[in-house]
């Protein structure tokens, strides 16, 4: 199942209960390898849809995790047909399995945005993805004769996959947050009731509209229930693609891969608005029930570990910068605040020893939380903070002018 394209490496499941390789099943993004793998496209109505939804117990896979029967069900039955969209961008640097989904099996994607669309009797059908994602969907188009669903390019920006950003480009506008005064499933493109769904989230949808509720928790655990796509980074040779029962630990996933995890000091876990998790803590359950002991969330799927010879100050300070660079200057939170954040986290990252530093980001952290126009505040101030806990002894090694992970 590895894809042919460079920069997106999928491999196949780790170790875990047998049928774990579900998504990639077909072995190939070619349409008669999909339809030998997973048969004709079903047909469900909206309540049908619904219930085998919230019997399935998904949740979303772009890394809100708002669970999927939910936002399906948000959608009012009120007589205006709705808009259903297909999230594929991946504006996050280190997520690529939205991509080793569009290249290695659209066609499951497609059938999920169809039969999502089919039973809310949607009036439009939208994917969106970045233009080296596209390519693999529209050939897919090609060899189904689809014509009902559009396409969309989405910009290469961390921002551009959020909700609202998603709909502000489709319409025509910038692919940034906006303010909700109202859900967009009850207003959104052009102010039609819009389901977006990440196109993970609808792959799985496509699954389990054909194989059932029952079939979809036949893996993973009972309240974690199915197989979920991560990213690993960091130890690894690249960024790669894995399917995996949902609710394996961090450190199973790790020996499973072939990382060993006596050379991680720490693993990033939900990405860059995530939150940084020691090596004592790797044990816990990769779900949403796992990781909320620990502070940290699945997000989208990702994770980074970082060596014993890595600094994850310095390591943090670096995406700091980055989300600093990548906001939509709609607020003062962003305009103002995660700037000032990342430069103060980089000095005490690269030799200013001064003793309050720890203290200013923590208060720029709580200042920007909660103030902003979207959650681009809330997550990087997440990262910060976990940071300064994960590694607290580095801080104190940084602000005597060592670096734990230099000795």
């Amino acid at each position: 199942m590895t894809s042919d394209q460079s920069t997106i490496s999928v491999r196949g499941h780790v170790a875990g209960p047998a049928g774990t390789t579900r998504l990639f099943a077909a072995g190939s993004g070619d349409y008669g390898s999909h339809q030998a793998a997973f048969g004709p496209l079903p047909a469900m109505g909206r309540a049908p849809l619904i219930d085998e939804l919230s019997r399935s117990g998904l949740d979303g896979r772009g890394g809100a995790g708002f669970t999927a029967w939910q936002k399906v069900a948000s959608v009012p039955a009120d007589g205006r047909r709705p808009v259903v969209v297909a999230n594929g961008a991946e504006g996050e640097p280190l997520s690529k399995k939205d991509a080793a989904l569009l290249h290695n099996a659209p066609h499951l994607v497609i059938d999920g945005l169809l039969i999502a669309g089919q039973s809310l009797d949607a009036k439009e059908l939208h994917l969106y993805a970045g233009a080296e994602q596209l390519a693999p969907v529209i050939r897919a188009f090609k060899e189904r004769g689809e014509a009902r669903i559009r396409l969309h390019e989405a910009p290469d920006t961390f921002i551009s996959g959020e909700a609202t950003a998603v709909v502000s480009a489709i319409s025509g506008g910038l692919p940034i947050p906006r303010d909700r005064t109202k859900r967009l499933t009850d207003s959104g493109l052009n102010g039609r009731p819009t389901l977006v769904h990440n196109v993970e989230t609808l792959a799985h949808l496509a699954l389990i509209s054909r194989f059932g509720s029952a079939w979809f928790r036949s893996v993973g655990t009972g309240s974690a229930p199915g197989t979920r796509l991560i990213t690993l980074s960091g130890n690894t040779a690249g960024a790669r693609v894995y399917e995996i029962p949902t609710g394996l630990c961090l450190t199973e996933i790790l020996v499973s891969t072939g990382v060993d995890p006596q050379a991680v000091r720490a693993a990033l876990v939900g990405g860059y608005h995530g939150t940084w998790l020691t090596a004592e803590q790797l044990d816990a359950p990769f779900s949403r029930e796992g990781l909320a002991p620990v502070g940290a969330r699945t997000g989208a799927g990702i994770i980074m570990t970082l060596g014993s010879g890595s600094c994850g100050l310095a390591a943090t300070a670096d995406i700091l910068g980055y989300l600093a660079g990548q906001s939509a200057r709609q607020c003062g939170p962003c305009t103002n605040g995660l700037p000032n954040m990342a430069s103060q986290f980089a000095r005490l990252a690269y030799g200013d020893a001064s003793g309050r530093l720890p203290q200013e980001i923590s208060r720029l952290a709580a200042l920007v939380t909660g103030r902003g126009s979207c959650a681009h505040p809330d997550g990087t101030a997440r990262l910060a903070l976990s940071a300064l806990m994960a590694f607290a002894s580095d801080v104190e090694a940084h602000l005597r002018g060592r670096c734990e992970a230099l000795q």
